[in-house]
């Protein structure tokens, strides 16, 4: 049994038993039931998937960087030389998954999956180079399938070795070049929207380079066949090194039964490998924000996640992720700092379900 078998072998779904008893310490605070809204549905997942009281006090940011191929059809807005630059600017800490780590009390984790263009070594910096960047999905396959297990495996350990030194929620963010083309052709392919529906303008593309991005989505799709049924083979065909990667934390997170804070759209498209490799996987899953790019909304979709803010953000790198932690923290203290009518001496209403209004 390989790696990824046996990793995807200890995926399995919470405790139905843990709901209930979950529902009814929430609304056992002093409030009406869900009178705070989504975040207590925040702090009931957190329970449910933690099998305790929930907790956000290490949160782990990963932001994995490749490069893609598909740049030589003229998708982006922005040179392939820019994905190495950036990786130097997150190292450094000035990009803007930076700050607001910073914000969070969230750890960065930079990893190189296949940037094309040679790095300086950096302290801060993991190396874990699949390949020099992917091949060109519109002309065949991105990666072998031997590389797409690889990159799923990469991003598991460096996942399983942030849980190993107290990591209790996993965020996830990139950085790549052409990697919203990438994104599409994974999202067309897994819930089967036409390629113009999940291809949107990426790094601020003009209208002739929309018109080239639809086109090679769809040519990756015709020219590659991958099967939807196969996480391993969309990976392989039209997929990217930091995808694989960021599948991979999704995956060792989901096993371990630690939250998985879901940036957006190239994320998404990650999630939707992971869900067709392990459907339980989604359980661990939060969709943090709605990208605005328009494939996010399919892949939300077809996972059955309703994102929990809409900033129209569409800069990638974890930065969604890393506002969702507050959320995820803010969550996490009502379960815990809260007041019971009990212990504050509060009466109760039965005609608000034991709460008073």
């Amino acid at each position: 049994m390989t790696g990824l078998s046996r990793l995807l072998a200890s995926i399995a779904p919470p405790s139905r038993d843990g709901e209930s008893a979950a529902r009814r310490h929430l609304d056992s605070l002093t409030k009406p039931p869900g009178s705070l809204g989504r975040l207590e549905e925040i702090a009931l997942r957190l329970a449910v998937l933690r099998g305790r009281a929930p907790e956000v006090a290490r949160p782990v940011i990963f932001t994995f960087a490749a490069d893609h191929g598909v740049v030589a059809e003229g998708v982006s807005a922005y040179p392939q030389v820019v994905t190495a630059q950036m990786v130097e600017n997150f190292t450094r800490g000035g990009a803007a998954v930076n700050v607001l780590a910073r914000q969070a009390g969230a750890r960065v984790v930079v990893a190189d999956f296949g940037v094309a263009t040679p790095l300086e070594r950096a302290p801060d910096l993991v190396e874990c180079p699949i390949g020099p960047g992917t091949a060109n999905i519109a002309a065949g396959p991105a990666m072998t399938r031997e590389h797409a297990i690889r990159a799923i495996e990469t991003g598991a350990r460096l996942a399983q070795e942030a849980m190993d030194a107290g990591a209790d929620l996993l965020a996830t963010g990139e950085m790549g070049i052409g990697n919203t083309t990438a994104a599409s052709a994974i999202t067309a392919a897994i819930t089967g929207a036409p390629a113009e529906q999940v291809t949107g303008r990426g790094t601020g593309v003009d209208e002739a380079t929309l018109t080239r991005k639809v086109a090679a989505v769809r040519r990756a799709l015709e020219v590659n066949r991958p099967d939807p049924r196969d996480g391993l083979d969309v990976l392989a065909k039209v997929g990217g090194f930091e995808i694989g990667g960021l599948t991979g934390v999704i995956l060792a997170g989901a096993a371990r039964r630690v939250p998985v804070a879901l940036d957006g759209f190239i994320a998404g498209s990650a999630a939707l490998l992971a869900v067709t490799l392990a459907p339980d996987s989604r359980h661990a899953l939060f969709a943090s924000h709605r990208s605005a790019e328009p494939g996010h909304a399919h892949a939300l979709e077809h996972m059955g996640l309703e994102p929990y803010l809409d900033l129209g953000l569409r800069l990638g790198e974890g930065t969604g992720a890393a506002l969702f932690i507050h959320l995820a923290r803010a969550a996490a203290l009502v379960w815990s700092e809260m007041a019971t009518f009990k212990a504050a001496g509060v009466s109760e209403s039965p005609e608000a379900g034991g709460q008073p209004r």
